[in-house]
């Protein structure tokens, strides 16, 4: 049993991280420092903001160190000058260099949102969702230096359901990898830790979400256009064009007994009854809330009152 407390670094920096930040500090160990990138500016004014990790980190006493990077000898040196025995790491979004990684003397953690080594690398939420993956979880992992490859100290699965948006299964892992990290902590305490080699022959990569990948291909099946939309929400937002306008869709269902019509081109709206029905390269997508620039998300039924938009019409 490891009695004396241990000097712990958290680095983090967007909402996924609070959950463990708060369930660590309210542990017995000694939080010396919070790590979380630079203030930015954020909304239409564009003002410096905090991250959601130093917001928390604020409130909770804790001292904030905001380095650009941890490559200058003289960020290196502010760490070492800390002393920690454990760094724990969720959604930091710097790269840890290996003498950052060989500072502290149990070395550092990282939180990851999946189960590896499915997911590696930057967007494992949204991949997961995008490929109809009926699980997902959290990964606690030593961190090494490569992408995401650190022997594995503890999985926890939780289940996608089809409707499941990238913001729902982010909730959801973030309050999971909390409970995971106490998990871990409690097997370091007690010196019970059974690191895993990762299997690098089911290795799969998640990599970054970019704007372009939010355009609807209507000539995609609607099964795999439906769950583009689950996974971009919300961000970056699947969308299409209407009248030239772009048109952002946050939720979406597949009519499972539609096929695709005959004499029917992908993206032309079908009907308008109960909400966008569109055509696909593989059955129809009904449309359930919907946006335009400069106005709240809506019900399609709204819309489409308020566009006049008719069985005919095309989108994209």
């Amino acid at each position: 049993m490891n009695k004396k407390p241990l000097r712990i670094i958290y680095a983090g920096t967007p909402e996924f991280a609070v959950p463990a930040l708060r369930a660590l500090a309210s542990g017995s160990h000694q939080m010396v420092a919070v790590y979380t990138q630079p203030d930015r500016p954020a909304g239409r004014g564009r003002k410096l903001a905090f991250s959601p990790v130093k917001e928390a980190a604020v409130e909770l006493g804790i001292d904030v160190e905001q380095p650009v990077s941890l490559k200058q000898a003289e960020a290196q040196q502010r760490l070492a000058e800390l002393r920690p025995d454990l760094i724990v790491v969720a959604a930091y979004g710097l790269i840890f260099p290996q003498d950052v990684l060989d500072l502290p003397p149990l070395g550092c953690i990282n939180i990851h949102a999946s189960l590896l080594p499915r997911w590696r690398g930057a967007a494992p939420i949204q991949r997961a969702i995008a490929a109809g993956d009926e699980e997902s979880g959290i990964t606690i992992m030593q961190m090494a230096a490569g992408l995401d490859t650190g022997d594995m100290l503890l999985k926890i699965s939780c289940d996608i359901a089809d409707n499941t948006t990238g913001s729902q299964l982010h909730d959801k892992l973030a309050a999971l990898g909390a409970d995971a990290l106490l998990h871990v902590m409690h097997q370091i305490d007690t010196n019970t830790l059974r690191p895993e080699v990762q299997d690098e022959t089911r290795v799969t990569y998640a990599h970054k979400l970019s704007k372009q990948e939010a355009s609807i291909d209507w000539h995609l099946p609607a099964r795999t256009i439906h769950r583009n939309v689950c996974a971009f929400n919300s961000w970056p937002v699947a969308q299409t064009l209407y009248n030239g306008e772009t048109l952002r869709v946050w939720q979406s269902t597949v009519l499972i007994d539609a096929k695709t019509p005959a004499n029917k081109r992908p993206g032309e709206v079908l009907c308008t009854r109960e909400g966008l029905d569109v055509v696909t390269g593989d059955g129809v997508l009904r449309l359930l809330r919907v946006q335009v620039p400069g106005k709240k998300p809506v019900a399609s039924s709204d819309f489409i009152r308020g566009r006049a938009l008719e069985a005919g019409q095309q989108l994209g």
